[in-house]
């Protein structure tokens, strides 16, 4: 969603790291553009000014101007004032297995609410707590039915009834949850394509009438600073806790990440990264400003490996390798493994110095390692475990029930060799000098 931003940026940064020494020009013009570059982001202009005063504050001092790095100095200082704007002050949503805790989800329709409730339940379910969502808009008439199919798909109970009166779902709900011992029921509230006084005055009176632990506005970031005057009018009314982004894969340009913390004095909690029940991440300020500026994101990274990974199974993998014993059937179990990490080019723009790098418009298709799975599909077991037994007419029968080329499977068995060459010399204990990576995989 940064790309933009994350581009002007590094322009600005790119000119202040050629630089020797920054002079006061050399700041003031730096600051101008990345002026330039919130506001083309969407950026409330109000908040644009506040930061930019900021910078420049600090970038005009001492620590800056003596620096031996005077380029680096400013990108830290811009990556801290980033932190600040968007920083959650600690914010956590705490649930616990013995006792119920009540979440309730308000937004305008379109935002992603419904959606943002399975991915909130699947979410907590994936750390042991017992979860139940209710259907309490009652006005739309897929909200229901879009509900059951989430809730169905992640195997996550949902309360509904065939009455118009929330408070008595709620109810309904609140009696399930406690029969079934249940510790998250997540409400999922009525939205309008506006906000008008009777979607307010309902969710107001279920505010009152169920007593929720954390109240999540849910916007979505393609409507840039829109998303952020809905914000400021629903707190107004409900006071909410935290703010959950949606549509954070989009094409938006990342003003309402920026603005909405400054703007409401709520943080963002959660961030939707993708159309998948799994695709909720944590939002961290700090995490964000790296991607902001182009320096990846290991932390989520590595959350995202641990989640994926099995922590058992890598370990007897890498002793395969280290024996050199690494075999087209490990080989599937890694790819299939990748996959369930998320989107391909999402996970590149976490890897520093690389998400920097990718042009604005990079995209791997989610079905990008599907051929590669063809191909080692179409192999009997015995081909995954000895490659060598892979002559001419093997291959052949190969690219039929692949559906890929002849071509394709020799590119992939000689990348296959290659990086059991880089296992072997690394289990040797010498370097890798002289070999070449892995070329890209036959997609």
């Amino acid at each position: 969603m940064f790309s933009s931003l994350s581009e002007k940026l590094d322009k600005v940064f790119k000119n202040l790291k050629g630089k020797g020494y920054l002079t006061e020009q050399n700041i003031k013009d730096s600051m101008r553009e990345i002026r330039l570059a919130l506001l083309e982001a969407d950026v409330n202009f109000k908040i644009v000014k506040n930061f930019i005063i900021e910078v420049e504050k600090r970038a005009l001092g001492q620590e800056v101007m003596k620096s031996l790095t005077p380029g680096q100095q400013v990108v830290k200082i811009v990556h801290d004032q980033l932190v600040d704007l968007m920083d959650t002050e600690g914010f956590e949503c705490k649930v616990y297995n013995n006792k119920l805790t009540k979440i309730m989800m308000v937004g305008l329709q379109g935002s992603g609410k419904t959606t943002a409730c399975a991915k909130l339940a699947s979410h907590f379910r994936k750390k042991g707590i017992k979860t139940m969502m209710a259907a309490c808009d009652v006005y739309r008439p897929a909200a229901i039915d879009q509900l059951q199919i989430l809730g169905k798909q992640i195997d996550i109970p949902v309360v509904t009834d065939s009455t118009k009166d929330v408070t008595k779902i709620a109810d309904k709900a609140l009696n399930e949850a406690f029969r079934d011992m249940s510790n998250l029921l997540i409400f999922d509230t009525a939205g309008r394509l506006h906000i008008d006084v009777e979607m307010m005055d309902e969710v107001i009176r279920l505010k009152k009438h169920v007593k929720p632990d954390y109240i999540f506005f849910v916007a979505d970031a393609m409507t840039g600073q829109d998303a952020v005057t809905v914000a400021r009018e629903f707190y107004d009314k409900l006071e909410f806790d935290a703010v959950i982004l949606t549509k954070l894969d989009g094409d938006a340009r990342g003003g309402a990440a920026l603005s909405i913390k400054a703007v409401t004095g709520k943080p963002v909690a959660f961030v939707g990264t993708g159309e998948k029940v799994s695709d909720l991440e944590v939002f961290y300020a700090d995490r964000m400003a790296s991607r902001i500026l182009g320096m990846g994101d290991v932390l989520s990274l590595i959350e995202k490996a641990e989640e994926a990974l099995d922590a058992e199974a890598d370990a007897k993998l890498a002793k395969k390798m280290l024996k050199n014993q690494f075999t087209f059937n490990d080989f599937l179990k890694q790819l299939q493994s990748i996959k369930k990490m998320g989107p391909l080019d999402s996970i590149m723009r976490m890897i520093p110095g690389l998400g920097s790098k990718l042009p604005k418009d990079f995209k791997i298709e989610d079905d990008a390692l599907k051929h590669v799975e063809a191909i080692i599909q179409s192999m009997t077991d015995k081909e995954r475990e000895r490659p060598e037994l892979l002559n001419g007419s093997r291959r052949l029968r190969i690219a039929k029930g692949s559906g890929r080329t002849v071509m394709e499977i020799n590119r992939l068995l000689r990348q296959f060799e290659d990086m059991k060459k880089m296992m072997k010399r690394f289990s040797n204990g010498k370097d890798f000098k002289g070999i070449k990576g892995m070329p890209d995989l036959p997609i």
